[in-house]
This record gives C-alpha cells, sequence and structure tokens, in this order.
C-alpha cells in the first residue's frame, strides 16, 4: 500500500475519561508516521431501524457511513459490558452494515483491542466483535490478542502510558496490524 494509511478507529466507550479512548489516544500516538489513526465518533447515532433507511437516512448515519467509507483499516477499541460489546458499538456495526449489501466494513482489514479495568481484559466483547466482523469479510488481526486488563493502573492522568512494558505491546500490535494491512492492500 503506498502514501498514508487511513485507519477508522471506533472506540466502544462513550465515557469520557474511557481508558478506551485513553488507549485509541496513545495507538494513534505510536503509529509509524506512515498511518493515520482518526476516531470516528459512535455516541450520537440513532439506533438502528429499518424503516428509517430510506432516501435520506437520518444524518448522524450518513456522516458515520461517509467517515468509514475511505478508511484503508478499521481499530476498534472497546471494553466489556456483560461478556459482550457495548450497546453503542453493536449499534454501529449495525449503522456501518447497511443497506444490505452497501457495507462500509466489508473487506477493510481489522484489529481489535479490548480494555478493562478488570484482569480479563475484555476477551468477552473481543471475540463477540470478531464474530461480527467475520460475517462482514472483515479480515481481522489474529496475533497478538489484545486484551488489556488493569487499565485503572496504566494510564497517567494526561492519558499517557505509565509503563515501556504496555507502551511496547502497543508497538508490537501496530506493527502487526500493519502488516496485516500491508498483506491486505
Amino acid at each position: 500500500m503506498s502514501g498514508k494509511i487511513d485507519v477508522a478507529v471506533i472506540v466502544g466507550s462513550l465515557r469520557k475519561d474511557s481508558y478506551n479512548r485513553k488507549a485509541a489516544l496513545e495507538l494513534a500516538r505510536l503509529a509509524d508516521d506512515d498511518m493515520a489513526l482518526r476516531i470516528v465518533e459512535i455516541g450520537d447515532l440513532p439506533h438502528y431501524d429499518e424503516d428509517a433507511e430510506t432516501d435520506s437516512p437520518p444524518a448522524a448515519w450518513t456522516r458515520f457511513r461517509n467517515e468509514i467509507a475511505p478508511a484503508d483499516a478499521l481499530l476498534f477499541v472497546t471494553p466489556e459490558y456483560n461478556r459482550s460489546v457495548p450497546g453503542v458499538l453493536k449499534n454501529a456495526i449495525d449503522v456501518g452494515s447497511r443497506p444490505y449489501g452497501q457495507s462500509v466494513w466489508m473487506g477493510k482489514p481489522a484489529a481489535i483491542m479490548t480494555v478493562s479495568p478488570g484482569a480479563l481484559g475484555g476477551f468477552g466483547a473481543n471475540h463477540h466483535l470478531r464474530q461480527m466482523l467475520v460475517f462482514q469479510d472483515t479480515p481481522i488481526l489474529q496475533q497478538p490478542e489484545a486484551y488489556v486488563g488493569n487499565a485503572a493502573k496504566l494510564f497517567e492522568d494526561d492519558g499517557r502510558l505509565t509503563d515501556k512494558k504496555t507502551e511496547d505491546f502497543f508497538r508490537s500490535f501496530l506493527d502487526a496490524f500493519r502488516k496485516l494491512i500491508d498483506r491486505a492492500g
């Protein structure tokens, strides 16, 4: 792939001080200069309702689809709610996958990082999201798996990572993601 790689980043948490948003911003900071990671907001998306899929769907749906469509790759950074993804993220997947046959997700290489204050690091959410993306024909980074636990101890007040080991893991995750993008490109 030539030129700067455009990576749409979808953060599954709406919380202002979300560990997932902090992780996404740190990934953007650590990414190589030839990768541009940009967060695409999902908090304003109305619940998907096929009846609203008309010639003039909700403006937020159109904005979201238009921001995802040109991306070369996708990065999902999400917490786990009740052993799955937050409802707002599931809704974003649904909005992006419609109208039928016009999915903005299709064929784009993707990576998933789940971030949690708990020890398991969002294992359930990570795997549920993988199921959804497989259906969207989205090639997904398999290794390294990114279940980031104990997040409350990983970030400074300003959002920067607290330790070199975690930063090194984030870098290796980005390197593997870049290789997937190159293979898919």
